[in-house]
């Protein structure tokens, strides 16, 4: 692949003048409507049924997530050998039928089948997701790459605001059957957006000569013979590590820090998502002009130092000013990662890599999530928010020695 050194035709103009990126927004556009009613209509459902269970609740939480250590690695190697097109429509098309199994098992009396709903979804998106990635590499410009994950990226921080008032809003006014057919609907929608985009390439079948047990073993090869991508699965460990301390203590900022009620703990999420908004438009403009690594890298600074800003608060006001600056620059993050894989990663290997460097964030968070209850009664939340803030910056640290390149893209050559 050549180097571009010039940028002809970045502009906002180009970029929608791709059919490829209209195309794949539609269809993020109705699989977001589907999701985020999923999953705010299931846990509404769930909570209501099992009067707060929190066994019940935290289920719904394990359908989402078990599915990206089990079957992200398996999905990434056969979206390799799959055509992504056709793989990412039937995805679609089986989460529908799988939505609507489960509506007509409610109409005959068992609610507990909804959880099916959740993780079947979340396993096939292990297959979808890496198939969109690759078609992204084929049908995306380089020079549009950056420019184009940033679209795609405000398009989830956009849901991260607007998901949970329309998954709550269909729930309560309509009830869990509309909502179950909203999903489906949504996911019908998706599918059939895609079938707009350019066919398949034929020959993307003909990979599929070797076993997949040798494919898995490549893929681990290949990241492990790139240095790039070695470094940026160093900064998913790091970065996992630091957001799995955070994830389940925020509601201890406003209880303990604030000393408020921990219902206030829905302007913290507001904040963020207000930030993560403005911030994929600001880095959609920076997005052309600097270079991917540079966004990772900035978006973890912030990061930490809105952790540290966070930890040290005793004002409502700074702790969600704290808090916005890090929604702020979050999609510096997502822009990088996913440019730094597609601009390193070769077309046949970019199912496994997003199969590796996934588990690997998912699993260091999991980690020091199962502790952070445990350091919590044992240290302060300043404390623990400042060892994320410091974890975080060791992530920076790992990104380094790929600042200097004009461009990270040190394709492997090894041996595969």
């Amino acid at each position: 692949m050549n180097e571009t050194t010039s940028q002809p035709k970045v502009s906002m103009g180009a970029l929608f003048q791709n059919r490829f990126i209209r195309t794949i927004l539609l269809s993020v556009f109705f699989l977001q409507i589907g999701i985020w009613v999923r999953n705010y209509s299931i846990l509404l459902y769930v909570i209501e049924k099992t009067n707060e269970n929190p066994v019940a609740v935290s289920l719904i939480s394990v359908a989402e997530f078990a599915p990206i250590f089990l079957f992200s690695f398996i999905g990434g190697t056969f979206a390799d050998r799959w055509r992504p097109k056709r793989t990412m429509v039937w995805c679609d098309l089986l989460s529908a039928i799988s939505v609507f199994v489960v509506l007509l098992t409610l109409l005959l009396g068992s609610w507990k089948v909804i959880f099916f709903a959740t993780l079947v979804s979340s396993i096939l998106s292990q297959f979808s997701q890496p198939s969109g990635m690759k078609l992204f590499k084929l049908h995306v410009p380089a020079e549009l790459v950056q420019m184009g994950m940033s679209m795609y990226q405000t398009v989830f921080a956009l849901f991260m605001i607007l998901g949970p008032i329309i998954g709550t809003f269909v729930y309560q006014h309509f009830g869990i059957m509309a909502a179950i057919g909203v999903m489906g609907v949504a996911f019908l929608l998706s599918a059939g957006t895609l079938l707009m985009l350019p066919a398949d390439r034929v020959d993307d079948e003909e990979k599929a000569t070797t076993t997949l047990m040798q494919e898995m073993k490549d893929g681990f090869r290949y990241v492990l013979g790139s240095k790039p991508l070695t470094l940026l699965g160093g900064c998913f460990a790091a970065a996992g590590l630091a957001i799995g301390l955070t994830q389940p203590l925020g509601v201890f900022l406003i209880t303990e820090r604030l000393g408020l009620p921990k219902e206030q703990l829905q302007w913290l999420m507001a904040a963020f998502g207000i930030g993560m908004i403005l911030g994929g438009g600001l880095t959609i403009s920076m997005s052309k002009k600097i270079m991917p690594q540079v966004l990772l890298a900035m978006g973890l600074a912030a990061s930490a130092i809105g952790f540290i800003g966070m930890g040290f608060s005793t004002v409502l006001w700074f702790t969600l000013a704290a808090q916005f600056f890090s929604g702020l620059f979050m999609p510096c993050i997502h822009i990088g990662i996913n440019t730094m894989i597609l601009q390193n990663t070769e077309e046949a290997f970019i199912g496994r890599v997003n199969g590796i460097l996934n588990p690997l964030f998912m699993g260091a968070m999991v980690i020091t999530m199962s502790v952070a209850g445990w350091m919590k009664s044992h240290l302060s939340i300043v404390l623990i928010y400042e060892v994320a803030a410091l974890l975080l910056f060791v992530g920076v640290a790992t990104l380094l020695p790929l600042m200097k390149k004009s461009g990270v893209k040190q394709e492997i050559r090894g041996e595969v």
